[in-house]
């Protein structure tokens, strides 16, 4: 008997106790993030594939990372639009075959329940003008009307499907104000039953949860699949790192400057993959919103979590977000309970590896010009723009737009903009700039797209909103924008600049993502920074500066005025958070605008179990999935004649395997959608058009800044073709590839795959007749998509690489032991055969974590897996494909 009981507002409550399993010693090791996964394991012992043993090897310090494979039962998802809707359409779609073959679309059910938040589709069109937020709202239901009415379909139709409309703000900063519960109750128990709050999202940043002691963390939309199927959710064991943190940040430090530190820091410790728990002396002193900043950019360092225990800071928290007084009693007594509420007096755990971090030691940061983890100083900034335009500008700077002109000046992403302390310092920023005559250089785009309507709330409470605006931070809506690259079109002096001119230009945004190309195809630089900087980036114009010595502008009387006179007081900062920041902001806020509301309402969408396929529409095309069958390398020995498709050099992103921007009229998409009579002006985005395959298909490794080794210094959608040698499209090889029946590999270095949860950037890859990607490394989520859609994963041997083995993509592949490799893990053969006939042979392994990931490879891939399930399942009485009960 493992559980335990306790009292709470007068009632009883039982919960599994991972103490009375393990003995106290091995619990008090955990790490709390440990020991959440811990209570899953073992309350779940019985079910299939879940066994004491692997509670006991997760608590074996002597057991190492990766060696074992831990099956986790997820209680609830949470999902952006952008993953969202495929996966979706995917559930519909299987909906239809089950229908084609005879059965009970009813049986196919969302089996756990999903947070759906429409926060990926707005786009920054309007901009600096009072009617903005309502201009691009309009905007955003008129481009995404067909994918709107399937999700109004989608709600009526799937149980315990959740959705907030567009407008009501951004997942993570929802995730953690309105609906992260941090412990749930199950109530078919008595007496009920309290556990963990945990929860897988369809977006990379899911981690932001984190900061209250909730387990989640992102993963693709295919691995979201198979846990709505009804699958267990394998990971390997993994590495616990603990970072310590020690002093206290200096006077002026932002949270957004510990982030990019940490994130600069923790990449090069190499974290990839490791469940992060942070601790130490100045833990206790960081805010869950300043721990939700850290815990955010997770994946941006490469862990799987940034975990911070339930304490009295996430007590706070929930009383000041509006969770009811019962609520957080429940919360904290379970806590207690259980052993997963952090006292500062209780010993640290055992960690696999400690990093130490000195919060004092952290300076004002900027990261750029195309990497999260590329923090600089600020002195720095200028010369690694200087550093970057040298390779691409052709003009040079005039009066008009000078060097390192500012294109985008954005206050946006949940990373900053749920940080209540950031926002009012870039608000009491904005009014010391007015109070001084000062304004934006004209040709800055500025944008204000907060992550909840709370933040305009206390804005504008303290007085903040009106000097924002006056600077131009207008509020332009609700949703991911800038950082997701929906940043709209530049200023048209900007756009000829770099078009005409050949300028090379720059965006400065409060975000977590600045790939090269992600914020938009004409910025060359991005740096993110706090949105205090942003808005005195947005003064300045440009980044050749050393904002923190030089000058910023002139006031009207000719007055220099220096960083140092805007730069708002620690402690009136914190007066401001404390008068404005109150839980009726939260409830007041809680609910969507009226301006919302009755756009959501007015769609019209069908009913009824089963979707109906419009083959007309070019958004919403009943995906290919069911009727896709892979090649199967994993289930063969020998295969022999492959050719490459792309060969790419190390951290190749997933917006460069699949875009999320705007679609050029001159890719294969744009030409593609030209080809059915829509225009450029209507083109959308590829996130917008992410429920047509065809589309997504073309815009597979088509971002304009992917670079092919194979077609020389062409960027863009170019390959090379064999035997031909020509270069053409990347789409029209696959093609003709196809026609021959010859099967395409991909050959890429580190970090394969790192960015966002991406799941076209396997299923693109897949419909091209992709069949294996060769790499150094993979970026964890992009593997696991990998297999999900029947890719098998393949590493280079150690010392071997592209370039140490001379390999350029003419070459013909031949693979021996393939089913082997991935059965029993032993190395794979490989031989090459060049053009000119010249051979070379290697070894490679498959990048299998646990037997389920091998299993799922056999069987094809989740989808055919699926579909195994489905024939299996009996005639009559509830499908195991459901777990909706």
């Amino acid at each position: 008997m493992t559980t335990s009981k306790f009292q709470c507002g007068g009632k009883t409550y039982s919960f599994h106790d991972v103490r009375q399993a393990l003995s106290n010693g091995a619990y008090q090791r955990l790490p709390y993030v440990a020991r959440v996964i811990a209570e899953n394991i073992l309350r779940h012992i019985g079910r299939l594939g879940v066994t004491r043993e692997q509670l006991d090897t997760l608590a074996d310090p002597a057991v190492r990372p990766d060696t074992v494979a831990l099956p986790l039962h997820v209680p609830r998802v949470v999902l952006p639009d952008s993953s969202g809707i495929p996966v979706l359409m995917d559930l519909a779609a299987l909906r239809s075959e089950v229908v084609r073959r005879g059965g009970d679309p009813e049986k196919i059910d969302a089996g756990v329940p999903i947070a759906f938040m429409v926060d990926h589709s707005l786009q920054v069109d309007a901009h600096a003008s009072a009617d903005a937020e309502a201009i691009n709202l309009a905007r955003e239901f008129e481009r995404n009307g067909e994918r709107y009415r399937f999700l109004k379909w989608a709600e009526r139709a799937f149980k315990g499907l959740q959705v907030f409309p567009p407008g009501a703000g951004i997942i993570h900063q929802i995730h953690l104000e309105q609906v992260a519960a941090i412990t749930l109750l199950d109530q078919a128990h008595t007496p009920a039953l309290a556990f963990p709050d945990f929860a897988i999202g369809g977006d990379s940043h899911t981690p932001m949860v984190n900061a209250l002691g909730v387990l989640g963390w992102g993963v693709g939309g295919i691995e979201i699949e198979t846990v709505v199927l009804g699958e267990p959710y394998v990971i390997p064991k993994p590495e616990f790192v603990g970072v310590r943190l020690d002093g206290t940040p200096a006077a002026g430090i932002t949270a957004t400057d510990i982030v990019l530190t940490l994130t600069q820091r923790l990449r090069a410790e190499g974290v990839v993959g490791a469940f992060v728990e942070y601790f130490g002396p100045g833990a206790a002193g960081l805010t869950v919103p300043d721990r939700a900043t850290l815990a955010n950019m997770a994946p941006d360092y490469g862990a799987t979590t940034g975990f911070w225990p339930v304490d009295e800071q996430t007590l706070a928290y929930l009383r000041l977000t509006g969770r009811s007084d019962a609520h957080v009693a429940l919360v904290e007594a379970h806590a207690r309970a259980a052993g997963l509420f952090r006292n500062v007096s209780a010993p640290d755990p055992t960690y696999d590896r400690v990093i130490a971090v000195d919060l004092a030691s952290i300076r004002r940061s900027l990261a750029g010009p195309g990497m999260p983890h590329l923090r600089q100083d600020t002195a720095a900034v200028a010369e690694s723009f200087r550093a970057r335009a040298r390779k691409t500008e052709t003009g040079v700077a005039s009066a008009e737009v000078p060097e390192g002109a500012i294109a985008i000046a954005a206050i946006t992403s949940c990373t900053n903009t749920s940080n209540a302390h950031g926002m009012v310092r870039a608000g009491l920023l904005a009014k010391a700039a007015v109070a001084r005559g000062l304004a934006p250089a004209p040709w800055v785009k500025t944008s204000l797209a907060p992550g909840s309507r709370a933040v305009t709330t206390y804005l504008e409470r303290a007085g903040l909103l009106a000097p924002l605006e006056a600077l131009g931070f207008h509020v332009i809506g609700y949703g991911c924008t800038t950082c997701g690259g929906k940043s709209g079109p530049l200023k048209p002096v900007m756009t000829q600049a770099v078009e005409r001119d050949g300028r090379a230009v720059a965006a400065v945004l409060s975000g977590n993502r600045n790939f090269d190309g992600r914020i938009h195809r004409l910025v060359g630089a991005s740096y993110l920074c706090s949105p205090a900087l942003v808005v005195a980036f947005a003064l300045v114009g440009h980044v050749t500066i050393d904002i923190d010595r030089d000058a910023i502008a002139a006031d009207p009387s000719g007055e220099p005025v220096f960083l140092r006179d805007l730069w708002p007081d620690d402690a009136q900062v914190d007066d401001i958070v404390r008068a404005a920041v109150t839980p009726d902001v939260f409830v007041s806020t809680a609910t969507p605008s009226p301006l919302v509301q009755s756009s959501w309402e007015r769609i019209e969408a069908q009913r009824g179990l089963r979707f109906e396929w419009d083959r007309a529409s070019s958004y919403i095309v009943e995906p290919p999935f069911f009727a896709y069958r892979p090649g199967g390398f994993a289930t063969q020995e020998h295969v022999e004649g492959a050719r490459v498709l792309g060969v790419f050099g190390d951290g190749l992103t997933t917006d460069h395997i699949s875009p999320g921007g705007e679609i050029p009229a001159d890719s294969p998409s744009g030409q593609y959608l030209q080809s059915l009579g829509i225009a450029p002006s209507a083109f959308n985005s590829y996130i917008g058009r992410r429920g047509n395959h065809e589309v997504m298909m073309r815009g597979t490794f088509a971002h304009v800044r992917t670079r092919n080794r194979m077609a020389g210094e062409r960027e863009g959608w170019w390959t090379k073709i064999f035997p031909e040698g020509d270069i053409v499209t990347v789409f029209e090889a696959a093609t003709r590839y196809a026609q021959r029946n010859i099967p395409l590999i991909v050959l890429g270095g580190r970090d394969f795959g790192t960015g966002s949860s991406r799941d076209w950037a396997a299923k693109g890859p897949a419909l091209l007749g992709v069949q294996a990607v060769m790499a150094r490394s993979f970026e964890r989520i992009h593997r696991s998509n990998l297999i999900g859609v029947g890719i098998l994963p393949l590493l280079f041997a150690a010392g071997d690489s592209v370039d140490t083995l001379g390999l350029d993509g003419s070459e013909e592949f031949i693979f021996d032991g393939l089913a082997a490799g991935v059965a029993e893990r032993s190395p794979i053969a490989v031989t090459t055969r060049r053009p000119d006939g010249a051979e070379m042979s290697f070894a490679v392994h498959a990048d299998i974590r646990s037997q389920a990931e091998a299993d799922l490879l056999r069987r094809g891939g989740m989808f055919q897996a699926a579909l195994e399930r489905m024939a299996a399942a009996p005639a009559e009485g509830s499908s195991i494909l459901s777990l909706s009960s």
